[in-house]
């Protein structure tokens, strides 16, 4: 491909967004560049505190569960508060704790701020999330959806090899750094994007009939995207198993941390190399038929990891699951935002997060349960196994759904109902 042609394609693949949402896109980036708590914390315990393996693992379990406890009230303020003031408040509130934890010598104080740390840190995603399907247009969200998971990708990984070095110096000043950057998100946040919820009266002055009230309770009766949540929990257990399963398995067949390291920098590397141009070709395809290829490339290269013998083979099956994780990611999020109603978003991101939050809670316990009983050939078995429960599923659920220009568009239901009004 020549030069010209590339300069093209990158230009395609980002023309036509507007400015807010690239506002938003440098807030994640800068709020993924400062990641070093989650990357960090169970070393900064162990090692420069001295606690236990188990304490650090309570620790981070229950850092995760403040994640799990703010996705529902996140949403709900997202939707009653607006998705501006939720994200500043939660991005303060985030920056205040983390640096909070860096200070933080009593056990009982480290895990009570992390819990809060969990919370604050995962409630801005449903307003993230909402927002950005508040201001782009359906049939770029796709793109838009996927450009903001390359940033969070590339900044995490940016972060990672920093975050080590820093590490090596001062565990305190990686908080303190974390803190510093995620203020900067929310400042950029109050100078830089409007707010985006659509008006409640907004059918009523269009002459249309308004929208019935969206509550939790509304969310959870919605069999169809409830089923896209449980089957979203399918997935991402499947994909923790990168980050607990796959270092214990190599662990048990000889392989150090530093090998593990190199095999799992592949999934970063190859999403920040890739991630554009996988989208833009599977950008208007029928997402029914890529959530079910994706479901089983997730499950089968997890699958594929009870033949590995060499770092080089487990870097290969890492491959097969990173495309998986490439296309499932901004197709699951499109398909979220087409099931939301307009004034409901915030509180059905909420729940769609709550899911990734419960599989993060819910994995460190499956695999070491299977490992330890079975071990880890029967893990890799269950993760295909689960692939194909989430791909049959898939194929169920989306089945009448719409016709494929309907569904590749990624309109919401309640704009196609404005939309057929008008």
């Amino acid at each position: 491909m020549s030069v010209a042609s590339l300069r093209r394609a990158a230009r395609e693949s980002v023309s036509g967004l507007p400015r807010e949402f690239w506002w938003l896109w440098t807030s994640t980036l800068i709020n993924r560049l400062g990641a070093f708590v989650a990357t960090f914390m169970t070393l900064y315990l162990t090692h420069e505190r001295g606690y236990s393996a188990s304490y650090a693992g309570l620790v981070v379990s229950l850092h995760g569960l403040g994640g799990v406890v703010s996705s529902l009230g996140a949403g709900v303020l997202t939707d009653r508060l607006g998705r501006r003031p939720t994200m500043m408040i939660a991005q303060t509130a985030t920056a205040f704790s983390v640096a909070l934890l860096g200070f933080m010598t009593d056990p009982a104080a480290i895990v009570a701020v992390a819990f809060l740390v969990g919370m604050a840190s995962n409630a801005s995603r449903p307003a993230v999330q909402a927002m950005m399907a508040d201001i782009v247009k359906p049939e770029d969200r796709m793109r838009a959806f996927s450009l903001n998971y390359w940033a969070i990708n590339l900044g995490f990984a940016v972060s990672s090899a920093g975050a080590g070095f820093v590490a090596q110096h001062s565990y305190l000043a990686g908080f303190l750094g974390e803190a510093a950057l995620t203020l900067t998100c929310a400042v950029l946040v109050f100078l830089k994007l409007p707010e985006s919820r659509p008006e409640l009266d907004a059918p009523l002055k269009a002459g249309r009939a308004p929208e019935p009230e969206v509550g939790l309770g509304t969310v959870f009766r919605d069999g169809r995207f409830m089923g896209v949540v449980g089957l979203s929990f399918l997935i991402s257990l499947i994909f923790q198993q990168g980050y607990v399963g796959l270092p214990v398995a190599m662990g048990a067949d000889g392989f150090s941390s530093a090998d593990f390291g190199l095999a799992i920098a592949v999934n970063g590397v190859l999403i920040v190399a890739v991630q554009i141009p996988v989208t833009r070709a599977i950008e208007h395809r029928d997402p029914r038929r890529l959530l079910i290829v994706s479901s089983l490339l997730a499950g089968y290269g997890f699958g594929l990891t009870a033949f590995a013998g060499s770092v080089a083979v487990y870097a290969l099956t890492i491959c097969v699951w990173t495309l998986a994780e490439i296309v499932n990611s901004p197709t699951q999020t499109g398909l979220v935002v087409r099931l939301s109603p307009v004034h409901g978003r915030g509180r059905y991101q909420g729940v769609y997060t709550m899911s990734w939050s419960v599989a993060a809670l819910v994995a460190p316990l499956m695999s070491g349960f299977v490992v330890d009983h079975f071990g880890a050939d029967w893990l890799w078995g269950a993760c295909a196994v689960l692939g194909s429960v989430a791909a049959g599923g898939y194929w169920l659920l989306m089945r009448g759904l719409g016709d494929e220009a309907d569904v590749v568009a990624g309109g919401g239901v309640a704009e196609r109902r404005a939309n057929v009004a008008a």
